[in-house]
């Protein structure tokens, strides 16, 4: 798939959104990191063409990104909804794709946190009002994604209830190299993916390296 899309990323600074930045920029999308500081988003745009040959994306507030077509949002879980409450008009209808994860450490595991709707991506829909949110990319590994000479040959777990919303997500996770998206069904799904992060997670912590999902035995399309 050739097309190529105007993304904003809300929360783009950390290293799991500027990373899948990183990766969208290098696969030909137009991406612009948001942040709640325009300054620490220009940097995070400084750093990234200093350090990727010159690889352009365009830091900016939350409030630039969300009037991209499509919107990433890679905030942390826990200032997820206040950081979207003034941006949902802009949001509205739009594919929204959550790569939220409501995660905790205790004890050197990584434990799963149930917000009130059930998932952060129920919260971000319920919010909008809308059934064009997605939910992909959770189970990557974040500081992987930084490493453009590492290859992240694995699935992305994709779900979501509009048609067009998941076609998009799915080409956008399909135009990273070595990437392949999975769509598995409905939002109603959505506890089950991001719960299963913490379990990828202290994989990795207990073992030293970087768990990641493979789907076998099926045929996506």
């Amino acid at each position: 798939m050739n097309t190529k899309y105007d993304i904003g990323i809300i929360g783009g600074t950390g290293d799991a959104g500027c990373g899948l930045a990183v990766r969208l920029a290098k696969a030909g999308h137009v991406v612009t990191i948001g942040s709640r500081e325009e300054q620490k988003a220009k940097q995070v745009e400084n750093n990234i063409i200093a350090n990727y040959n010159g690889l352009k994306t365009r830091g900016a507030t939350n409030q630039e990104a969300a009037t991209c077509p499509i919107v990433i949002v890679a905030t942390p879980w826990d200032a997820t909804i206040a950081t979207l409450r003034p941006l949902k008009d802009e949001l509205k209808d739009k594919t929204v794709v959550s790569m939220v994860n409501s995660v905790i450490m205790e004890n050197k595991e990584m434990h799963s946190v149930i917000p009130s709707s059930g998932s952060m991506a129920f919260e971000i829909a319920n919010l909008l009002k809308s059934d064009t949110v997605t939910g992909a990319f959770h189970h990557l590994p974040a500081k992987q994604l930084l490493k453009l000479e590492t290859q992240l040959d694995q699935d992305v777990v994709i779900f979501g209830d509009s048609d067009q919303a998941v076609e998009q997500t799915l080409e956008l996770t399909n135009s990273i190299k070595n990437l392949k998206g999975v769509y598995v069904g409905s939002i109603k799904l959505s506890f089950a993916v991001e719960a299963f992060t913490s379990v990828l997670v202290s994989a990795s912590i207990r073992h030293k390296g970087h768990a990641s999902i493979k789907l076998t035995g099926i045929k996506p399309k």
